[in-house]
């Protein structure tokens, strides 16, 4: 049997908050043309990119990374270093003989070189032991980085890899990069790498499912509302994703008629997110809404906007107000400072009384048994989109 292995794939970080650093990881991010793709001159781009954007928001954004960095480094980082660790342990508890196999024989003392410890200490930022199927991680920007971890992939020995996108919904600038990103580094660096990948799981039962436990203690306490803000993105990325070119915000209500093109159309698998979540936690009519966060200026923008919303809420009523924030399953700088500090402020200082940001599904035991229990269907022999599809069967069979 092929040697295979687990990827997941998030987001990324600088590595750290000092304005140098968080300007690099800002030119490799914003530099995407999947991110920021305007203008289509590639000079053009990258002047707009590194001299006005960058130029202009690096301060602010290194300061931003300084009120949530950790003593061991980046949130996202952190935490998916973590969610990579239990899932490993995860498969390898359920594997035979695990423990003797990643015991050595013993009997032996040597003496590693400092190279030979750092090489092994990069190893070990790039993968996890799951008995059998070692999990790997890495990220789309910053390190680790696609590259380095697909190297490594070769390097085990793994033939048969599943790659686990760390984003629910599909967006040309989150889930396609990844995507195309490690594809792209496979066939340069392992040609022989067979890559399975997990589609976007905004509407999947286990997911839902998933979220809502998380979100059970927050809902138990007094609140007026539930805001859901998702990322925001160009409202032009929706229509350049839409493959018929006639249906995204072309049509009216376009994300309330079932169409093939939902499948590539971020908003609309936002609003089932949302649906299936309010279902499923059963909340009343009026007491949820949904808003889009960050932006940037120049053309329209999914709306309503999350800051605008904030500060409007509290003279429409709304004085105690849960966020939550599915577009994310690890708190990182749009949650853990744009929604819980900056947000927080905005909507005290407009006169709201009570504030609480939702934390992510981030390493907790329901995201940990959503994950294992994809790779172990996976493992036995069923295709990705095979689970999905049963997944959604189940959803909408209770809707």
């Amino acid at each position: 049997m092929p040697k295979r292995a687990v990827l997941l794939v998030n987001l990324g970080s600088p590595d750290s908050t000092s304005v140098p650093d968080v300007r690099r990881y800002l030119s490799e991010f914003l530099g995407d043309p999947r991110v920021i793709d305007k203008p289509d001159n590639r000079l053009l781009r990258s002047f707009l990119v590194n001299q006005i954007i960058i130029r202009k928001r690096v301060e602010n954004s290194a300061h931003a990374y300084s009120t949530i960095w950790t003593p061991e480094g980046s949130p996202l980082i952190v935490t998916s270093r973590s969610v990579r660790d239990k899932l490993a342990a995860r498969l390898a508890a359920a594997a035979e003989g695990a423990g003797d196999k990643n015991h050595s024989a013993g009997g032996t003392t040597s003496v590693s070189s400092g190279s030979e410890r750092t090489e092994r200490k990069e190893k070990e930022e790039r993968t996890a032991q799951g008995g059998e199927t070692p999990v790997y991680l890495a990220m789309r920007y910053g390190e680790p980085s696609i590259a380095s971890v697909v190297a490594q992939l070769a390097a085990d020995g793994v033939e048969h890899a599943l790659l686990f996108p760390q984003y629910p919904h599909y967006a040309m600038s989150s889930w396609e990069t990844v995507v195309a990103e490690v594809y792209e580094q496979a066939a340069r660096l392992a040609p022989e790498l067979r890559v399975d990948c997990v589609q976007p799981f905004y509407n999947d039962a286990d997911y839902i499912d998933a979220l809502v436990a998380s979100a059970r203690p927050a809902l138990a306490q007094p609140h007026d509302l539930l805001l859901f803000s998702y990322h925001g993105i160009p409202e032009r990325h929706l229509r350049k994703a839409d493959t018929s070119r006639a249906h995204c915000t072309l049509v009216r209500g376009c994300c309330e008629i079932d169409s093939p093109v939902h499948g590539t159309c971020y908003k609309a698998q936002c609003l089932r997110t949302t649906q299936a979540f309010v279902r499923r936690a059963a909340l009343a009519a009026g007491r949820y809404s949904v808003s889009f966060q960050s932006r940037l200026v120049g053309e329209p923008w999914l709306s309503p906007f999350t800051d605008e919303t904030l500060a409007r809420l509290p003279s429409a009523g709304v004085k105690r107000l849960l966020v939550m924030s599915p577009a994310f399953v690890t708190d990182c700088l749009e949650t853990l400072e744009e929604i819980a500090i900056a947000g927080r402020k905005t909507f005290l200082d407009a006169g709201g009384e009570s504030y609480y940001q939702i934390p992510c599904l981030n390493d907790q035991p329901m995201y940990i048994d959503f994950l294992e229990a994809r790779v172990r269907r996976w493992l036995a022999g069923e295709a990705p989109s095979a689970t999905q599809a049963r997944e959604r069967a189940a959803l909408l069979a209770e809707a």
